[in-house]
């Protein structure tokens, strides 16, 4: 039996995670885990905190283990924990241990980082129209850092699928031969 490849789709706000990772998933004809924090804040009746940013994670990796069991040889994420470390450093200055361990934890076989060269979209959940570029980086430096394997998806429509998918070929080649 052949290993479930993992591949997170990870970028600032507005840089088209959940379309790509919707995409990606079709192609593949497997399942992919949306992002959580859009169905938890849609059903707070009060603005989220600190707190709330841990149980996102929290149900993040929840929904991705439990879309794991449903998946076809690759899953993939719309979203991981370190959108959680940068969301909580950027708005609150701090991140929580449990998050940060469980970067370090949770493995991923390849990062598709959505570049910023698609136009901003307002949205309700959305607060940084102006800093796409510094929390881009942000998140390069971070799975830099870390080294962890990734690749920058830029693109306008369908090019971007389509180098996401050439991207996603390089890894998942080996595991299908």
């Amino acid at each position: 039996m052949n290993k479930l490849l993992r591949i997170a789709i990870t970028g600032p706000e507005s840089t088209g995670k959940s379309m790509l990772t919707e995409e990606l998933a079709d192609h593949y004809h497997t399942v992919w885990v949306p992002e959580y924090a859009r169905e938890y804040i849609d059903r707070l009746d009060r603005p989220y905190n600190q707190d709330d940013i841990l149980e996102i994670a929290k149900g993040q990796i929840r929904n991705e283990n439990l879309f794991a069991g449903k998946a076809n040889r690759i899953l993939f994420c719309d979203t991981e924990l370190i959108v959680t470390k940068i969301w909580s450093e950027v708005k609150y200055g701090i991140c929580d241990p449990w998050i940060l361990e469980g970067i370090g934890k949770n493995k991923y076989d390849l990062f598709l980082l959505c570049n910023t060269d698609l136009p901003w979209e307002a949205d309700p959940q959305r607060e940084h129209p102006h800093m796409r570029e510094k929390l881009f980086e942000l998140y390069r430096k971070e799975l830099a850092d870390r080294g962890f394997p990734y690749d920058i998806v830029s693109g306008i429509g369908p090019d971007r699928l389509k180098n996401a998918i050439r991207f996603v070929e390089k890894v998942i080649l080996p595991d299908y031969e």
